[in-house]
């Protein structure tokens, strides 16, 4: 006969064995890496590139940088960058293996590196994210506080009429007012918002979960927005030139060569049309034997100023100046852009936030206004 107790036992040791198990497989799941936030990025080679710049080497430069960080993850890294790089590794190879680190930023460090000016390429990296991280603050400062702003006077218009609404109309009906005209239509205006604000919120906030998580869905409505808006057009299309002229400017400056340039600095405008164009187009250049100025224009949707101006790069052999002159352009029309952006959904805030509030004062006060002279007659 089989002891109870013992069976006991034996299904609490096989317990104990499967949670173990769950515990040291929990343990060995590799946690997903996420690269460093570019204002991190931006201090980071600020201060690696004036180290370098006085003389200090890499290793020395990294250690002396971590000291005293409050950000440990970002000191642990850079520990483990120091320690590859005296084991021998090169420098872009050592930042690579981190994971931390996209691929522009690896392929710029690495033509530092080989061209013997690492301490430009940290220069370069850092003024190219100063400018991308002012150019996303911008973006969102016109875009994420307009959207707070409705979205708190849209709650305060259910409000009114779910809440508010409902207690006047009762409040007339119970000295026998009968609504007529404007409250009569602002009663009926309250009764459809009862019945379907559930159904239009949760749409909402299932919509904008699809949109935050999905990125296909991102870049379909903002392709049907820029086909519609114009200057959203312009905005998003000289960003995106501006990003890779840009990087593929500190890519050529630093001994990159230009099929290479084009491939790294098409990974800065990753998930939009272009990453796939230009990397055909230095699959074209390279393999092809065409004028880079032939594959822009022909594998690529830039602007016709871009390969006018590649051209003129080419056949003047001062395709650094033109880039140069391209990304200052382009940051210039950024900004111009950006300010009528922002303008413009300046305005349409109003406008949207005057109509809310118009609509809950009518919606709550008026019918008492309407209704005051025979509220006061029901009275007498």
């Amino acid at each position: 006969m089989t002891d109870p107790t013992a069976t006991r036992a034996t299904q609490f040791t096989s317990q104990d064995q499967a949670a173990q198990k769950n515990a040291a497989a929990a343990l060995q799941k590799p946690q997903k890496i996420t690269h460093f936030s570019k204002k991190v990025l931006v201090d980071l080679f600020r201060g690696l590139g004036s180290m370098l710049r006085a003389q200090i080497n890499t290793a020395d430069a990294l250690k002396y940088y971590s000291h005293g960080l409050p950000n440990k993850v970002l000191v642990d890294t850079l520990l483990r960058i120091r320690e590859d790089i005296g084991n021998g590794m090169n420098v872009h190879e050592a930042f690579r293996r981190t994971g931390r680190f996209n691929d522009t930023i690896i392929g710029l460090i690495q033509a530092g590196s080989d061209a013997g000016q690492l301490h430009q390429a940290f220069n370069s990296l850092a003024t190219r994210l100063k400018s991308e991280l002012h150019f996303s603050k911008q973006l969102k400062k016109a875009t994420i506080t307009p959207s707070v702003i409705i979205c708190v006077l849209l709650g305060a218009f259910i409000t009114s009429q779910v809440k508010i609404v409902p207690q006047v109309e009762e409040m007339l009906t119970g000295v026998g007012a009968k609504p007529d005209g404007m409250t009569a239509i602002s009663f009926k205006v309250s009764h459809f918002t009862q019945a379907v604000w559930p159904v239009v919120v949760i749409t909402l906030i299932a919509i904008a979960i699809a949109i935050f998580r999905s990125a296909r869905i991102r870049t379909v409505i903002l392709g049907l927005a820029m086909s519609k808006w114009r200057l959203l057009r312009l905005l998003v299309m000289g960003l995106r030139q501006m990003t890779f002229l840009s990087t593929m400017r500190l890519l050529h400056s630093n001994g990159i060569n230009l099929a290479k340039s084009i491939r790294v600095s098409a990974n800065s405008v990753r998930n939009t049309p272009f990453y796939e164009e230009l990397r055909t187009a230095a699959d074209k250049y390279e393999n092809s034997g065409v004028p880079l100025s032939t594959a822009f224009a022909k594998y690529t949707s830039v602007d016709s100023q871009v390969t006018h101006m590649l051209s003129i790069g080419e056949k003047s052999a001062s395709l650094d100046s033109q880039l140069d002159m391209l990304t200052e352009m382009y940051e210039e029309d950024a900004e111009n852009h950006m300010a009528s952006f922002s303008a413009v959904v300046s305005f349409l805030v109003l406008i949207i936030a005057v109509l809310l509030i118009a609509a809950v004062f009518i919606g709550t006060f008026l019918p008492i206004f309407l209704m005051g002279p025979k509220m006061m007659q029901s009275g007498i």
